[in-house]
Order: C-alpha cells, then structure tokens, then sequence
C-alpha cells in the first residue's frame, strides 16, 4: 500500500510557504519588514532571480535581503506590500513547483509604485520539510502582461 502523504495536506504547507514570504518581504510605514523570516523558508543554498532586465539578478537568500533591509535603513523605502493574485502548484513525490501571478505596491523615495507579474517557486521536501529552493520571478512591461 502507497505512504504517499496526503496531497491536500502537500499542497497546505506550500500555501503556507507562499504566504509566509509574502508576508515577509511586506511591512506598512512606520514598521520594519520581517526579512529574518525569509532565510527559514529556504534551502540553504536557496537561488532568488530577479529576471526584470536585460540579464538575471541572481542572488542567495542573505543576497536579496541586504539591499532591500539597506533601502528600508536608509529610508528610501518606506512601504511595501507583495501578494498573490493567483497559482498553479504542481506536486510530485518530493518536489513541487508554484506559478503565480503577483502584486506589489510601495514607496520608494517618495514615489508610490505598482505592478504585477509571474513567480516561478520551486520547492524540496527536506527532513525539516518543505522548502523553497528557488524562486524566479519578472514584471509585467508592454508587450508582456498577465493573462486576463
């Protein structure tokens, strides 16, 4: 007999995954982001790709934390909130992939910010559990925008 775990209880802990970076990279003005967070939900050897521009930013999780928590010391920004319109996750024995389309919305010098785009997430279940072990994601721009 199969002792494969219970798919929605799979699915569940990847919600809670997405959800919980989504929380961690948000905070309202006045507040300080949780970017502590971050590090728990990934693999240590965790890849976050910023593929906006030209060519990818590629960055190990302390990487992509740095110049954001100096943006936010430094008072540039001031706001910033990214959530989840929509995915797709796929699961297969101890790997899983999430395709998700985003907002976000901030402050930055200022200024405030909108746009939406896509997230590709892959995770690994580890003996800790799952976790994420990359996450690539690109913006919308004319000519490239988000099915309707």
């Amino acid at each position: 007999m199969s002792q494969e775990p219970n798919r929605q209880a799979v699915k569940n802990e990847l919600d809670a995954l997405a959800l919980a970076f989504f929380r961690a990279v948000s905070f309202e003005p006045g507040s300080a982001p949780p970017y502590g967070d971050i590090p728990a939900l990934f693999i240590d050897a965790g890849l976050l790709i910023k593929n906006t521009g030209a060519a990818p930013e590629i960055s190990s999780v302390h990487e992509f934390i740095a110049p954001r928590q100096a943006l936010v010391d430094g008072g540039a920004l001031t706001r910033f909130r990214e959530w989840e319109l929509s995915e797709t996750t796929q699961i297969f024995g101890n790997i899983a992939h999430r395709y998700s389309a985003y907002g976000k919305a901030g402050t930055m010098k200022g200024e405030a910010f909108e746009a939406r785009g896509m997230i590709s997430t892959q995770f690994v279940k580890t003996p800790e559990g799952w976790k994420m072990s990359a996450m690539a994601w690109d913006d919308e721009r004319p000519g490239q925008t988000l099915p309707g």
